[in-house]
C-alpha cells in the first residue's frame, strides 16, 4: 500500500507507527481502541459460547440439561452475547480499523471513542448481570423480549446504553473518513474494503435508531411512566433493529472477505465497480427482508407483507448474488496469473488452505450462501415462511448466516490483526491451521440437525420438544431424536472450534514475543500479497488464461442446488393441508 504522501505531511500530525507489512501509519490512539474493542469482543464470544454448548444440551431431548428457567436465562443471554454484543464491538474494532489505518488518518475524537466504548460495556456487562441474577429473573424474556412480556427497567436500560455507544462509534467512523479526505489521507475513492465498512455503519444508523424507537417506550413502560405499550407497535418497531442489525454483519462480513481475499492471495475484484453497487442495493434493498418476521400479525397489509418479501428482497439478493461470483472469481484470478492454470480447479486444489485466513474465508461463503443464503430466501418467502417461522428451522437458518458466515470471517480476520495491530507473534500456529474446519463443519452439522427437525415441526423456543404437562400434547415423530442428536453433536464440534480459536488469540496476546510484524501469511512463510508487486494487475485478468472459469461452474452448481432446494419448499407447502 502506500506510503504517507507530502499532501498530508502538512495536516494535523498524530502519532503513529508505520506498518512494514502493509506500508499503513497506524495512529497509536486507534491502534490502543481497535484492541480494547476486539478484546471485548472475544469475552463476549467467549461468554456466549458457554451459553450456546449448555443450550444445545438441552435441545438434545435425550440430555435435556437445564430445567426452564436457566434454559431461558441462557437463552435470552446467548442471543443478546453473540447477537449484538459479540458482533458489534468487533464491528466498531473494524470501524475504527477502516476509517483510520486504512486510510492513513487519525483518530479525530478519542475521547468520545472511549465514551462509546464504556457505554457499550456498561450496556453489555449489565444486561448479563439482570439476565443471570435471581432478583431480575423477569427478563429472561429473550433477545426479542416481546411485549406484553415485561423485563426489569435496566434490561431495557442496557440496550439503551449499548445501543447509544455504538452509535456514538458509528458516527465517529464518518467523522474520521471525512477529515481524512479533508487532510488529504488518501487519494481517489474510499478502498473497497473501506467502502462496505461504510456500507455497514450507513445501516447501522438506521438500525439503532429503530432500536431506540422500540427500547425507550419499552424502558418507560417498564417504570410506569407511560401505561401501555402496544405489542404490535413494539414488534414493528424492534424488527426495524433485530433483522436490520443483522445486515450490518452482512456488509461488514462481505468487506471482510475482499480484505482477506487480497491478504491471502493478493486478489482485486474482478469489476470493483460492480462490487461497489452491490453494497449499494445493501443500502436501498436488504432492509425490506425484515418484514418476513410480521407476516402472521395482523397490523399489517397483504400487499405491505407481499411486496417487501418478494420484489425489494429480491434486490438484496441481487447484491449477494454479486459479492458471491466477485470475491470467488478474484481468488480465481489470481491464483490463475500466478500459473495454476491446468483444467477448471487447479486453482481451487492449490489454495492455500492451511492458511486459517482463506480457510475461514471460503468456509464463511460455503456456509453462509450454500445453507445460509438459501434457507434465508426460501423463509423470507410469504407463502413458504408460513411453514417453517416458529420452527428450528429458523435458528438452523440464522446459525448459519451469523455464526457460519459472520463469525467464522470475523476469526479468520483476527489471525491478522494478531501480528499486524497487537503486534505479537500468533502462537499454536497448527491449532490455527485446524481451527477453521472445526468450527465450520461444526456449524454444517449442527444447523442441518436444526433445520431437519424444524422440517418435522420441532418448536424453536420450546424447553421441551415433547410439550410435557400441555393440554394439547404435540406429535412429534421419534425421528426428531435422532435430527437433535446430530445437532448437539454439530454443536459440541462448533465449541471445541471455538475453544481453539480462544486458545491461539489469548495465549498470542499474553505470552506472545512482541515483535514488529515482517510477514502476514501465518503458514506461508513470508510472503506478502498485499505489496503492489503481488497484487494482480487488471492488466493479467483480462488474459484469457487469467478467467474466472471454475467460479462460473461452481455458481451454475449453486443456482441449480438454489432451485432445487426453493422449489422443493413449494412442494411440502402443497402437502401441508391434503384434500380428499
Amino acid at each position: 500500500m502506500t506510503t504517507a504522501t507530502a499532501d498530508f505531511m502538512s495536516a494535523k500530525e498524530f502519532d503513529a507507527r508505520t506498518c512494514p507489512v502493509t506500508d499503513y501509519r497506524v495512529d497509536l490512539v486507534a491502534e490502543t481502541l481497535i484492541k480494547t474493542n476486539a478484546v471485548a469482543a472475544v469475552v463476549c464470544l467467549l461468554l456466549g459460547g458457554i451459553f450456546a454448548l449448555l443450550i444445545a444440551l438441552t435441545r438434545w431431548q435425550a440430555i435435556h440439561l437445564l430445567d426452564p428457567e436457566w434454559f431461558y436465562r441462557l437463552l435470552t443471554a446467548h442471543g443478546i452475547d453473540m447477537l449484538v454484543a459479540w458482533i458489534v464491538f468487533f464491528e466498531v474494532a473494524g470501524l475504527y480499523l477502516g476509517s483510520t489505518v486504512m486510510l492513513n488518518a487519525r483518530m479525530v475524537a478519542p475521547k468520545w471513542a472511549w465514551a462509546a466504548f464504556i457505554l457499550m460495556a456498561i450496556g453489555g456487562l449489565m444486561v448479563n448481570i439482570v439476565v443471570l441474577f435471581g432478583k431480575f429473573n423477569n427478563s429472561a424474556i429473550m433477545f426479542t423480549a416481546y411485549i406484553p412480556l415485561e423485563g426489569h427497567p435496566l434490561f431495557y436500560l442496557s440496550y439503551i446504553l449499548f445501543a447509544v455507544g455504538t452509535l456514538i462509534a458509528v458516527f465517529l467512523f464518518f467523522i474520521n473518513v471525512a477529515v481524512a479526505k479533508k487532510e488529504n489521507r488518501y487519494q481517489g475513492s474510499l478502498p473497497l474494503v473501506v467502502f462496505g465498512l461504510a456500507t455497514a455503519a450507513i445501516l447501522a444508523v438506521y438500525t439503532l435508531l429503530e432500536g431506540a424507537l422500540a427500547f425507550i417506550p419499552a424502558f418507560l413502560w417498564s417504570i410506569d411512566v407511560i401505561p401501555s405499550y402496544d405489542a404490535e407497535v413494539y414488534r414493528n418497531l424492534f424488527w426495524g433493529f433485530g433483522h436490520p442489525a443483522q445486515q450490518v454483519n452482512l456488509a461488514a462480513m462481505v468487506a471482510i472477505r475482499y480484505a482477506l481475499a487480497a491478504i491471502t492471495v493478493g486478489a482485486k475484484p474482478v469489476n470493483e465497480k460492480l462490487s461497489r453497487w452491490a453494497f449499494v442495493f445493501y443500502l436501498f434493498f436488504i432492509n425490506f427482508g425484515s418484514a418476513h418476521h410480521l407476516l402472521v400479525d395482523p397490523g399489517l397489509s397483504f400487499g405491505y407483507k407481499t411486496f417487501n418479501t418478494s420484489y425489494m428482497m429480491y434486490l438484496a439478493v441481487l447484491g449477494s448474488l454479486i459479492h458471491a461470483f466477485s470475491i470467488p472469481a478474484a481468488i480465481e484470478v489470481a491464483q490463475r496469473v500466478k500459473g495454476l492454470t491446468r483444467g477448471t480447479f487447479e486453482w481451487l486444489r492449490k489454495a492455500p488452505w492451511r492458511e486459517p485466513g482463506f480457510s475461514g474465508m471460503v468456509l464463511s461463503m460455503i456456509i453462509f450462501g450454500w445453507i445460509g443464503g438459501t434457507t434465508g430466501v426460501t423463509i423470507g418467502t410469504e407463502q413458504l415462511n408460513m411453514t417453517s417461522h416458529n420452527t428450528m428451522r429458523l435458528p438452523g437458518h440464522f446459525h448459519a448466516t451469523v455464526v457460519g458466515g459472520t463469525t467464522l470471517a470475523f476469526m479468520a480476520l483476527t489471525y491478522y490483526l494478531i501480528p499486524l495491530i497487537f503486534r505479537k507473534e500468533v502462537k499454536l500456529k497448527k491449532l490455527a491451521i485446524w481451527q477453521p474446519y472445526a468450527f465450520g463443519i461444526g456449524i454444517v452439522i449442527m444447523s442441518m440437525g436444526m433445520i431437519v427437525s424444524g422440517l418435522h415441526g420441532v418448536s424453536r423456543r420450546h424447553w421441551d420438544i415433547s410439550f410435557a404437562n400441555a393440554l394439547f400434547p404435540a406429535a412429534i415423530p421419534g425421528t426428531v431424536n435422532l435430527s437433535l442428536a446430530v445437532m448437539g453433536i454439530g454443536a459440541i464440534l462448533a465449541v471445541i472450534g471455538g475453544i481453539m480459536f480462544m486458545l491461539v488469540v489469548l495465549v498470542s496476546i499474553f505470552t506472545g514475543k512482541r515483535v514488529e510484524a515482517h510477514q502476514l501469511l501465518l503458514v506461508s512463510g513470508g510472503s506478502n500479497p498485499l505489496k503492489e508487486s503481488a497484487l494482480v494487475s487488471y492488466e493479467e485478468m483480462e488474459k484469457d488464461h487469467a478467467q474466472p472459469r471454475g467460479t462460473f461452474v461452481i455458481a451454475l452448481a449453486f443456482l441449480m442446488f438454489f432451485m432445487l432446494y426453493y422449489f422443493s419448499n413449494w412442494w411440502l407447502l402443497a402437502r401441508s393441508w391434503i384434500v380428499r
